[in-house]
């Protein structure tokens, strides 16, 4: 390794000192006003700290041929057009930079330091370049060239005994903010540009129309800085700035409010993402993009030489642009693509959720079904248990009974059949209430349940498949509840406009653990009370009818199907 790379490296591992050199040098490039060689050449020294200095490129980092033509043609113009407007545009620059810099230091010794980096550089703007340009010498004032020559240097000696902070010296140590730095490059650019026009205009002197510039500018700052902030009655600046920023103008508002009503209107997922993503094709970057989701993919518009991939949970997506993104840019996208992915989940579950729909209306009619079944197999083994225990002198009524019987268990086991062939339909239709009354009494005569003594209006219609669901939950679990309570009593009444249907037992109380998911969700019970009732409230709600807990102490347990237009609400139980 040489003396010279040495020397670099040392310099690049001390970026305190290396800004005071950079400044150092600078000095001795202003102060060489007489000798135009000697200033050159100490301007391209302070050019190569600078490059060593800067925080946008490592300089480990090798440089291309490219890199080294911009190198060169900067020399190349430096030796072309070196002069004072040169050094000034050199110095706003490095003012910029530094100022830029100010921004993200917390520790105030090393923000004290940039200070007054930043400090020398005005003043050897404002003192020392400005004055060089003006044409009239008259004008500029008192000069304070030596003032300058041999007073500024004590900045950089201030520099060197300013403690700093330990990531201060570490290379790319100094993040700078290229937002605050082109506003105060144009700033110091409006400074500057604003003295000579007052100097021209006006004729002023020269530190007369500086301190014009400076209260001009100071005025416009306090009027934005007024005008940024929302207030009662005004909505700040700030709020076009920032939604101007989020949205780069109106190709994104478009492809959102695109996204938005196409989310509203199309249902398949598939379909959705393919058609939002093809929808990037009207933004003003975009030539293509291919995408792939779960098992499914795709493309739209074109390849092109410049791609950037945003990958999310299903959604790939490469998207193929005019030109090479910028942070800003790819920050946007990555959002619009979160955006899509997000629509097409939502999407994926709402399908899913169709699905477990399905399933739970088919699970809910099996159930139902089942339940039904279990009803007629009771009934047909009441039929059998008589059967058997009907002796030769009752063979008369058991033939009587059959008769009467058989038909009805028919009749129910195709309804349950028409109801497993069109699960959402109501199979059953309507029968008069007299006439359905009449067959709960024959069908239930030998089993000791009362039926109420009733005059039932001959218009009235009950729907079948409603009131035989119900009556035969109900009937079942109270006479399943007797086998544990012997001396049970099972009554069973109908209003005359067959508005409310109520069966009550003489038996126990339900317990209080029950009664919160009674009729709610489907219970585990040895002794009916299960799903059976969970479904027939259910379909009762269905049919616009009420199945709810009337009555429950103990003697007196009541069940009641209630028509929602002249019953109240459902009670707590």
């Amino acid at each position: 390794m040489t003396l010279l790379e040495r020397m670099a490296g040392a310099l690049r591992q001390r970026q305190r000192w290396l800004l005071i050199a950079l400044l150092g040098v600078l000095h001795l490039a202003l102060s060489a006003d007489t000798d135009p060689a000697f200033g050159m050449l100490c301007w391209l020294v302070d050019v190569g700290l600078f490059i060593l200095w800067q925080p946008f490129i490592y300089a480990e980092r090798k440089m291309d041929f490219s890199g080294l033509t911009v190198i060169a043609l900067v020399v190349v113009g430096g030796f072309v057009f070196y002069g004072w407007w040169l050094l000034i545009v050199w110095v706003v620059m490095l003012a910029a930079l530094v100022g830029g810099r100010v921004m993200f230091i917390d520790h105030r010794p090393t923000r004290i330091f940039y200070l007054i980096a930043f400090a020398y550089l005005l003043a050897a703007l404002l003192f020392w370049l400005v004055p060089k340009v003006v044409a009239s010498a008259a004008l500029v004032g008192p000069s304070l060239d030596r003032e300058f020559a041999f007073g500024m240097p004590l900045f950089l000696l201030v520099m060197t005994l300013l403690p700093l902070s330990p990531d201060s010296d570490r290379p790319g140590g100094g993040m700078v903010d290229l937002f605050y730095s082109l506003f105060i490059f144009l700033l110091i650019a409006v400074l500057v540009l604003g003295s000579l026009a007052f100097m021209l205009l006006r004729q002023l002197a020269y530190l007369e129309a500086v301190l014009y510039t400076l209260l001009s500018i100071a005025l416009l700052l306090l009027l934005i800085g007024w005008t940024w902030n929302t207030r009662p009655g005004f909505t700040g600046i700030d709020v076009f700035f920032s939604r101007y920023l989020l949205s780069i103008g109106l190709p994104f508002e478009n492809w959102l409010h695109r996204l938005t009503t196409l989310a509203g209107s199309e249902t398949d997922p598939e379909k959705f993402l393919a058609q939002a993503l093809a929808e990037m094709l009207d933004l003003p970057w975009v030539e293509g993009g291919v995408w792939t989701a779960a098992a499914r993919s795709g493309a739209f518009g074109t390849q092109s030489r410049f791609c950037h991939e945003f990958s999310g949970r299903p959604l790939r997506l490469t998207l193929h642009t005019r030109h090479k993104l910028s942070p800003a840019l790819i920050w946007h996208f990555h959002l619009l693509a979160q955006l899509a992915n997000e629509h097409y989940i939502a999407k994926l579950r709402a399908r899913e959720l169709q699905q477990v729909g399905y399933l739970r209306a088919i699970h809910e009619t099996g159930a139902r079904l089942t339940h039904d079944v279990k009803n007629l197999l009771q009934s047909l083994n009441n039929l059998c248990y008589l059967a058997q225990t009907t002796g030769a002198q009752d063979g008369r009524r058991l033939e009587t009974m059959l008769q009467r019987q058989l038909p009805q268990i028919t009749q129910r086991l195709q309804q349950t059949l028409a109801k497993l062939q069109k699960p959402q339909s109501e199979a059953g239709g309507l029968l008069p209430a007299t006439m359905w009354w009449k067959i709960q009494q024959q069908r239930y005569a030998d089993l000791s349940v009362r039926f109420a003594m009733v005059e039932l209006d001959p218009d009235v219609l009950v729907p079948t498949a409603l009131f035989d669901s119900v009556a035969d939950n109900l009937l079942q679990n109270a006479l399943l509840k007797r086998q544990s309570e012997s001396d049970l009593q099972v009554a069973v009444t109908l209003a005359a406009d067959a508005s409310v249907l109520s069966v009550c037992d003489t038996g126990s109380a339900i317990r209080e653990e029950l009664l919160a998911d009674l009729l709610r969700a489907p219970l585990a019970s040895e002794s009916g009370l299960g799903i059976g009732l969970y479904h027939a409230a259910r379909q009762a709600e269905a049919s616009d009818h009420e199945l709810r807990l009337a009555c429950n102490e103990p003697g007196k347990v009541c069940f009641e199907l209630r028509r929602r237009d002249h019953g109240t609400a459902a009670s707590g139980a």
